[in-house]
């Protein structure tokens, strides 16, 4: 059999559906590694599960199948069971076009969900990036047995924790946790919040609806930035630890937070950089979300924090998506003031006392003295 490649999956599916086509995925059939390297020299293989390689930022695999139709019938959704060869015919899942018509999300076999049960965590994406989809009436439970079975403890770290991120980069983020949260689904990569639809947000009189469906909200609010949507998840993950005799409130939710976000960004592996804003968000939220009453050495303290983690823009807006109040232009302008603030010569290198009397000068900024 000749070497044939193949576009595959989602850059055909966003094209019939008109869309932008932003990434592509090659299936490569009738090639060994060794052929596929012969002819494409540059091509750099990624991860060990199967052979994947990138070639000029696109990603190409070689397939283990033996015809199209196979190929075809081992894809997760019916809507990404698309190939399109070098002369641009399709080649398409039985039920594939018209579940594309009726934006319908339907698993193509129980089969290919147990051979990889990352497609548990796909399935829930795609409802972020196709939120006007609607679920076939066999996802749902087809997610839910995956993970009752406990298939989904064996998928590698950084698998899922890149399946987060690109939920986090969705038009509406919130629905992948919502959708998990219809399933069982939540243990054991976000165990905390297996229970936050039960869990009040506050008292009624500011959050009537669930912790859930609060962070849910917050995220789809914060939709413009993945890293803005994580710290959204995670500013009041505290609440999942408060007793169930102090609800509707959770005192120092804040810190409790703290640690359980730093947790699940470790156990995802995910960036540093989502790990601490995610962290700092939990951490910091509610002294941010006050910020029109903070006397000014604690103004200075929070920004200049925020700073030098390089989120304070995120911070805030978060603070506007969470509480409604919109304090960015503020905190700019104090931040820009206070940078501006250099210390005398003569009080340059006494240790700790240099950064005390610099703080005092920055405090004297906000305070218009």
């Amino acid at each position: 059999m000749n070497m044939k490649i193949y576009l595959a999956g989602g850059a055909i599916r966003d094209k019939l559906l008109g869309k932008k086509v932003r990434d592509k995925d090659y299936v490569v059939m009738g090639a060994t590694e060794a052929k596929f390297l012969k002819r494409f020299p540059k091509a750099k293989k990624v991860g060990a599960r199967e052979a994947v390689y990138i070639l000029d930022g696109d990603e190409y695999t070689l397939s283990a199948f033996k015809s199209i139709e196979d190929d075809l019938a081992g894809r997760d959704l019916t809507i990404n069971a698309f190939l399109q060869d070098e002369t641009g015919k399709i080649y398409a899942h039985p039920d594939a076009r018209s579940d594309l018509k009726k934006k319908i999300l339907r698993p193509v076999s129980e089969e290919n969900f147990i051979a990889d049960p990352l497609r548990v965590f796909r399935a829930a994406r795609f409802s972020v990036s196709l939120p006007d989809f609607k679920f076939h009436a066999s996802l749902l439970p087809l997610m839910d047995s995956i993970a009752e079975k406990g298939l989904l403890k064996d998928i590698s770290s950084e698998r899922v924790g890149n399946e987060v991120v690109k939920a986090c980069s969705g038009p509406v983020p919130g629905n992948f946790l919502m959708t998990l949260s219809k399933t069982k689904a939540m243990d054991p990569w976000f165990t905390e919040l297996s229970q936050a639809d039960k869990v009040p947000a506050g008292p009624p009189k500011f959050h009537p609806e669930s912790l859930l469906v609060h962070l849910v909200d917050t995220m789809n609010r914060l939709s413009e930035s993945p890293l803005r949507v994580w710290m959204g998840l995670c500013h009041d993950l505290g609440k999942t630890a408060t007793d169930s005799s102090l609800w509707p409130k959770h005192y120092g939710h804040d810190a409790a937070g703290e640690k359980i976000a730093e947790e699940i960004g470790d156990r995802l592996k995910l960036p540093s950089k989502f790990i601490r804003a995610g962290s700092f968000a939990a951490k910091k939220h509610m002294i941010a979300g006050d910020y029109d009453i903070l006397r000014p050495g604690t103004k200075v303290d929070l920004l200049m924090m925020l700073y030098r983690q390089g989120i304070v823009e995120e911070m805030f807006e978060l603070v506007r998506a969470d509480k409604g109040k919109d304090f960015r232009s503020q905190a700019k302008k104090d931040l820009d003031a206070i940078l501006l603030v250099k210390l005398p010569d003569d009080k340059k290198n006494l240790g700790s006392k240099s950064g005390d009397i610099l703080k005092q000068l920055r405090c004297k900024v906000l305070s218009g003295e």
